[in-house]
């Protein structure tokens, strides 16, 4: 949901601030790596990989 959606001021306020808690997240993150997170289909390729080492197509074969 985004915030514009969100039926009522608190919910507004609460994906405000989730919003700007992954933003920290990602901005820490990619400070810890030293290089920018993967966005988009490279970061659905990425996370693929993560976890066995083989890509989304390899997969599905």
């Amino acid at each position: 949901m985004s915030i514009r959606n969100a039926p009522t001021s608190k919910g507004k306020e609460a994906a405000e601030s989730l919003e700007q808690a992954a933003a920290r997240d990602a901005r820490k993150t990619e400070a810890d790596m030293g290089r920018p997170l993967a966005k988009g289909e490279r970061r659905f390729e990425e996370r693929s990989k993560s976890s066995d080492g083989k890509s989304a197509g390899e997969k599905q074969r």
